[in-house]
């Protein structure tokens, strides 16, 4: 599929450029209206009908399933953020005494935060695979390092399909089979990839896949999917609600309690999960990236860019390769002599708004933007050198 500019379907100004989608998304006018039509709704509770609290979110793990090739929807559970689906995952994994944690340089705090506990609980270590930083090669390298710290004392691997900052991609399938021989659990944080970039259960075979619903998955802020595989379908949820028991459905036997929870995913649920608001904004979101699939919208996305990164490679600028990298989502390392302040001035005043993490600038784009935004960025940072 070929896909070309869909500006027409957001409610973008002309005058802005926006290359910060890894941040938060904009919204589909579909997404909005499905938000509005809903919240109209609660102004009159009597017109949302008791389904509602459940087959709205049994479409939602239907189509987020259909996106990552998940044949099996009740593995997939709503959650409001990846910290609460990353402590599900810590609060379910018994470690040994110098059990080693492996995790990536600079990785996302939410995908720290929870280790670190889960290892302090245990005594276990925690290993950080760092950037080797090298102008050539680095992501080759970056991935060969983290294979080679995978040994027999590794209990975990957690890390994003790619590096949230600078779109290095980790090779998971190579990942997880070096995983499977040391019987270490594999935890991926899909955030930054999930409906942009290609993912599949059935290839991959993550114990668990974390991701928030607001960035590329064009949902409201507050909302995420989590996949647990087979090693947590008897665990323990962080929360008890109404809804993750058997029979829930049947309100009129609500106070006959119930100790079972329901199969797979659905014990992880978070509470009021059924937002009737929420999930028809998620509802239109993901039935319009199914239509386009990501893989398509990443051939646009580097068609839009790829002159782009050139010319900022010819200034002085470092890109990782192509080949090693997403075209949604990448870093560029600007020249040591460049003044941030008077770049950061300039796209204020040119409204291009992209993300800074130090010396680096994150771009990240979408079927909203088209070649002539990346012109405008190249302008400005040229201005500047």
């Amino acid at each position: 599929m070929n896909l070309t500019n869909q500006k027409h379907l957001f409610s973008i100004s002309e005058d802005v450029t926006y290359l910060n989608i890894a941040a938060i998304s904009p919204s589909f006018k579909a997404v909005e209206q499905a938000g509005l039509d809903a919240v109209l709704q609660k102004s009159k509770p009597y017109t949302i009908p008791t389904s509602d609290f459940f087959d709205p979110v049994t479409e939602v793990k239907s189509l987020f399933s259909k996106l990552i090739d998940n044949d099996e929807p009740e593995r997939i559970a709503s959650i409001p953020s990846v910290s609460y689906g990353m402590a599900t995952v810590a609060n379910n994994i018994k470690l040994k005494p110098n059990d080693e944690i492996l995790v990536i340089e600079e990785q996302f705090p939410s995908n720290i935060y929870a280790w670190k506990k889960l290892a302090d609980k245990y005594d276990a270590k925690i290993i950080t695979i760092a950037s080797p930083n090298l102008k050539e090669n680095n992501a080759k390298q970056w991935n060969q390092d983290l294979l080679d710290h995978i040994t027999n004392k590794t209990a975990v691997v957690a890390l994003g399909q790619i590096h949230w900052s600078n779109g290095t991609i980790f090779d998971l399938k190579a990942i997880r089979a070096k995983t499977n021989e040391h019987n270490a659990l594999l935890i991926v944080d899909g955030s930054q990839t999930i409906g942009a970039f290609p993912f599949s259960i059935k290839d991959i075979q993550p114990d668990a896949l974390i991701c928030a619903g607001y960035k590329w998955l064009f949902g409201p802020y507050g909302c995420g999917y989590a996949y647990y595989g087979s090693y947590f379908d008897q665990g323990e949820p962080i929360e008890n609600n109404w809804s993750n028991r058997l029979h829930s459905e049947n309100f009129s036997t609500l106070t006959n309690y119930e100790d079972e929870y329901k199969p797979f995913a659905n014990r992880y649920v978070v509470g009021e999960s059924g937002n009737f608001i929420y999930v028809k904004m998620q509802i239109e979101a993901l039935k319009q990236i199914i239509e386009w699939t990501p893989k398509a919208i990443q051939d646009y996305c580097k068609s839009i860019s790829i002159e782009a990164t050139k010319q900022l490679t010819e200034l002085g600028c470092q890109i990782e390769h192509p080949d090693y990298r997403t075209h949604h989502l990448f870093g560029v390392k600007l020249p040591e002599h460049l003044d941030l302040n008077k770049l950061k001035s300039e796209l204020q005043k040119q409204q291009i708004y992209i993300s800074f993490r130090g010396q680096f600038i994150r771009v990240s784009c979408h079927l909203f933007n088209t070649e002539s935004d990346f012109d405008k960025l190249v302008n400005c940072i040229k201005s500047i050198i």
